[in-house]
């Protein structure tokens, strides 16, 4: 992204006032609430597992590509391999950057139109293989699957793919199957998972025939090199040019990065991914084509959001190659490092980490798999499969990654040049654990998940509850309301009481796995009632027991987990008999494991120490234990602001986009 010289811009003109000091509690919610998808026209399985409804149909037989799909996908992931073991992971390390020679050979392959369809210059592949080519991408150096899922997931494709007119899609997307890089500017300095203080504007002219953008972007993933953009702003309620009143609202744009008063202000540098093209951008009086705009004014955010949906499939994929690498690393240096007599791989304490590593690694794959392929088949609901796909793998991989670097001990702190300098292999362990890092904060952090997810877990119950689940209404509605809730949940409690998974016999066509599946029923039930005491004890005030519905949401995640295994062990038992009863082995242990973590969760739901948290977490915000900080030195202090507007620093002084093509 560059500017003129005779634009008027200069790196610390301030952007336009933001909309934070004006927005309320109940406007960010409202903004929220509106651009969420209400509607469930086709079944969910996931959303059936808060609901007590354990639908094993929904999801087994596990579904399976198309011979056509995988015809074409397997031959690209064959020329993708052969190019990947050409690629030096310790140069993207090292330089801390992606080699444009690297850039144009992924080019060359068509990795940048993936998932582009074949009839606008892509190779049209399905989500499932676009995830296991971001798997062979992502382990060489996980910087490249950030980069293609920053612009394919996310970026330009997606959203004109989905929400673009014909003359958009084909005008935009040849261009990405090509290599013009993309990237997604949502994040701003002071507006994160809270939309509704979005502070980039873009301002109607009055013909019609523009829209001026102003404001800066955070974070900006693959800004340093995009060719293409696409903007969320907010569009200020005006009159059009036929008289009417127009109200505007949050928006989406396609822009041009070589666009006249596009400045990229700073190339920001993280704790990993250290060849991520990450950076600031601040747009002064960008002059946008109205044709630019991705759908109606005010339908931004849901275009986000649903972009979302199916892009946070990518980080699943990448945590499947994370489970698969530590996996084979851990076993590998587990027999060859002797501790003791014997390789370490064969004293329990390691021993139990290497099975923890195995049956991850397969319930990673497991979860990415099932949740690509229901995606892939369009005829079930994935956002909140993709969401809790995205939520659960995040959190296990990086478990992966601190489990190998303890496996590895002191040389899984050493870094894998140093190690190669000493004369060993070069295994790089404490960066897998640094780049796993980011995946529990990318595309929205776990809290964020949490939330989100939560939201629609408990929808059945705040529907039904109405006015008893608001804090404004009044006694009389309340009246009302409570009337209405006890019919429902006279007709739905009775059915959580019994099911399938009290029957001994039932799922037996699983063979050894059946009973982990029994007990998938039975807690799915136990989830529902529990989610309606919580709604029963707490009422309106249900919402803001973020950590009660963060463990709720946990135990889901953990169920869905569960039944992928169980899904993809019996397919993979029918296809090949050995392999199969490998994986049912693996499945069995992973569901073991997993039902520990349910029954401590279902036990914390009522058994913790949330109210005396909440009391101390408010006694140190009001500085009550400003004592304890004592006896430090903290080097940040007077080093500048906690937020600021981008180009108040040295780096904000030139633009520092780098020019790819």
């Amino acid at each position: 992204m560059s500017v003129k010289a005779d634009n008027p811009t200069t790196s610390t003109d301030p952007a336009p006032e933001g909309r934070g000091s004006h927005v309320t509690e109940q406007d960010a919610r409202k903004v929220a609430e509106d651009a969420r998808e209400t509607n469930w026209s086709r079944p969910s399985f996931a959303k059936g597992l808060y609901l007590g409804n354990f639908d094993i149909s929904l999801i087994h037989p596990h579904p399976e590509p198309t011979a056509d799909d995988a015809g074409r996908g397997e031959e690209f992931l064959g020329r993708l391999r052969t190019y990947c073991e050409t690629l030096d992971a310790d140069r993207v390390e090292r330089d801390a950057l992606i080699p444009d020679e690297y850039l144009a050979g992924l080019t060359e392959l068509g990795v940048f139109g993936m998932k582009i369809p074949r009839t606008y210059g892509g190779l049209g592949l399905s989500l499932t293989y676009y995830g296991r080519a971001l798997q062979l991408l992502g382990s060489v150096h996980p910087s490249f699957g950030a980069l293609v899922s920053a612009h394919q997931s996310i970026g330009v494709p997606e959203p004109v793919k989905v929400f673009g007119t014909e003359e958009q899609k084909k005008e935009y997307l040849p261009r990405c199957a090509a290599g013009a890089i993309t990237a997604f500017l949502l994040t701003e300095p002071d507006v994160g998972s809270d939309p509704a203080r979005m502070g980039c504007t873009a301002v109607l002219s009055e013909d019609g025939a523009e829209y001026v953008l102003d404001g800066v972007k955070l974070w900006t993933t693959n800004g340093v090199i995009a060719e293409i953009v696409v903007v969320m702003a907010t569009v200020p309620p005006h009159v059009l040019p036929d008289g009417t009143q127009a109200k505007g609202g949050i928006s989406a744009f396609v822009v041009e990065a070589d666009t006249p008063g596009i400045t990229v202000e700073n190339r920001n540098s993280f704790m990993g991914l250290r060849g991520i093209e990450n950076g600031v951008t601040r747009f002064h009086q960008v002059r946008i084509p109205a044709a630019n705009r991705l759908g109606r004014e005010g339908q931004g955010l849901k275009i986000a959001l649903t972009t979302l949906n199916t892009g946070r499939l990518s980080i699943p994929g990448m945590c499947a190659a994370t489970g698969k690498w530590t996996l084979k690393i851990a076993r590998e240096w587990s027999n060859a490092r002797t501790q003791w007599g014997k390789p370490v791989g064969q004293h329990e304490a390691v021993g139990k980490k290497i099975a923890f590593l195995a049956a991850t690694a397969f319930a990673l794959e497991a979860v990415f798999e099932l949740s690509a392929e229901l995606a892939d088949s369009h005829m079930k609901d994935v956002r909140i499969e993709a969401a809790l796909a995205k939520l659960w793998s995040s959190e296990m991989a990086y478990r992966c990654a601190d489990e190998l670097v303890q496996i590895r001990g002191g040389r899984g702190y050493e870094t894998a040049q140093s190690l190669a300098a000493r004369g060993e292999r070069a295994v790089p362990a404490e960066q897998m654990l640094r780049d796993m890092r980011i995946n529990r904060i990318f595309e929205g952090s776990t809290e964020i998940m949490h939330l989100l997810i939560a939201r629609e877990a408990v929808d059945a119950h705040l529907s039904a509850a109405g006015d008893l689940a608001s804090a404004t209404a009044s006694l009389q509605d309340k009246g009302k309301a409570a009337v209405a809730a006890s019919g429902f949940y006279a007709r739905w409690l009775p059915k959580l009481a019994m099911g399938k998974g009290m029957d001994p016999r039932s799922y037996n066509e699983f063979g050894p796995l059946a009973g982990h599946l029994r007990y998938i029923e039975r807690a799915s039930r136990k989830l529902a009632r529990q989610t309606f005491y919580g709604m029963g004890r707490w009422q309106a005030r249900l919402e803001y027991k973020q950590a009660f519905l963060g463990r709720i949401v946990d135990i889901g995640a953990e169920l869905f987990a569960m039944a992928a295994c169980c899904s993809r062990a019996e397919m993979l038992r029918v296809k090949d008999p050995v392999q199969g009863r490998h994986a049912i082995e693996l499945a069995d242990a992973f569901c073991g494991q997993s039902r520990m973590r349910i029954d401590a969760l279902f036990t914390d739901l009522w058994h913790n120490t949330d109210d005396g948290d909440a009391r101390l977490a408010s006694g140190v915000l009001a500085g009550d234990f400003g004592w304890l900080e004592q006896g430090i030195i903290d080097v940040s202090e007077g080093t500048g602001p906690w937020i600021s507007e981008a180009g108040s620093g040295p780096s904000g002084k030139e633009n520092q986009h780098r020019k790819y093509r």
